[in-house]
C-alpha cells in the first residue's frame, strides 16, 4: 500500500478546493465533522441526553459520577417546616 505524503494530500485539498468552491468548504468541514461525531457517539453507546445531563452536572458543579437524587427515592428526607 503507496504511502500517503503531504504532497498528495494538497492536491486532494486543491481538487475539492476547485470542486466546491471557498464558500462551502467550511459547511462541508463542520458536516462532516458533525457526522464524525454522530457515528463515533453510536458506536460508544453515548446520546445527546447523556451528553446534555453531563454538561448540566458540570455546570451545578457536581463531581464527576455523582448524581442528584431522585424525586420519589424513599433515601432522600424532605424537610418540612412545621
Amino acid at each position: 500500500m503507496p504511502n500517503i505524503g503531504p504532497m498528495e494530500i494538497a492536491i486532494v485539498l486543491v481538487i475539492v478546493l476547485l470542486i466546491f468552491g471557498p464558500k462551502r468548504l467550511p459547511g462541508l468541514g463542520k458536516q462532516l465533522g458533525t457526522g464524525m461525531r454522530e457515528f463515533k457517539d453510536s458506536i460508544t453507546g453515548k446520546d445527546k441526553e447523556d451528553e446534555q445531563r453531563h454538561e448540566a452536572e458540570a455546570a451545578l458543579g457536581r463531581p464527576e459520577g455523582e448524581h442528584a437524587p431522585l424525586r420519589n427515592d424513599s433515601s432522600v428526607h424532605e424537610h418540612t417546616p412545621r
